[in-house]
């Protein structure tokens, strides 16, 4: 057990997914009382199973509603005295397609999971944080924040625009010692990655994870943890001067 967390509490959006539950058990390693949320409770419930301890829990909610979002914060204060952390992980991938053939009601189920998520959920976990004096609040980003992707336009956009959420936030709180930051994976070992190898090659997945690992410099795709241990940084003390910031855990790939 270590202690850099020590007396924090998180919420992770996202909870139950790969990156999600390697937080939540990387943060409750370091002794935080974390909050997982996410819409499945039986995935969640398996995840809290999975970390193990008296400090994990987790709420049922929709990211993409100010009320849920904010009985989630509600709910860590009375569970555990405040908010210390915010992880906006919720995120989906959408479809693989063309702009001219994206449908419409999935661009807009999109935004509103990967970006007006992290709005509310700032809104939510601000006042917060400044009961406690400060906090920080981490946006999964991505690659395709800094880049762009054929056939992946709408999800592209989503992850630059929560870069520029971040930013204005970073600047609009940092008075209040509340951090902004976001991380931005290349692939990683997930569900999410295995739905994009087959929209990109319905015929043969494996050849797309080939493809894209091909274009990593390190040579693989990220396990959950390598992106948690990211996120610890973050939501540790050790970055107080961090604020504002785009973290490309990348593997090297947009070097």
């Amino acid at each position: 057990m270590g202690t850099r967390l020590q007396d924090k509490v998180a919420v992770i959006t996202g909870g139950s997914g790969g990156i999600g539950r390697a937080c939540g058990a990387r943060f409750t390693a370091e002794g935080a009382a974390v909050v997982l949320v996410d819409l499945d409770e039986q995935a969640l419930q398996e995840a809290c199973h999975a970390i193990g301890g008296n400090r994990i829990s987790y709420v049922v909610g929709d990211v993409t509603d100010a009320a849920a979002n904010q009985a989630v914060i509600e709910a860590a204060e009375q569970r555990y005295g405040g908010v210390d952390i915010f992880l906006a992980n919720a995120g989906i991938e959408g479809q693989i397609a063309s702009l001219l053939a994206y449908d419409e009601a999935m661009f807009d189920r999109l935004m509103a999971i990967n970006v007006k998520g992290p709005f509310l959920g700032l809104r939510a976990a601000v006042p917060a944080m400044q009961r406690r004096g400060g906090g920080s609040f981490i946006i999964t980003s991505s690659i395709a924040g800094v880049k762009g992707a054929a056939g992946l336009a709408p999800y592209v956009t989503s992850k630059h625009a929560v870069i520029g959420l971040m930013k204005s936030a970073a600047k609009e709180f940092a008075g209040d010692g509340i951090r902004v930051n976001t991380v931005n994976p290349s692939p990683v070992q997930t569900r999410m990655m295995r739905s994009i190898e087959t929209g990109l090659r319905p015929n043969d997945p494996a050849e797309a994870e080939a493809a894209m690992r091909a274009t990593i410099p390190v040579g693989r795709y990220a396990e959950p943890e390598d992106i948690a241990n990211v996120m610890l940084f973050l939501a540790s003390d050790e970055s107080a001067f961090v604020t504002g910031s785009v973290y490309l855990a990348d593997g090297g790939s947009t070097a």
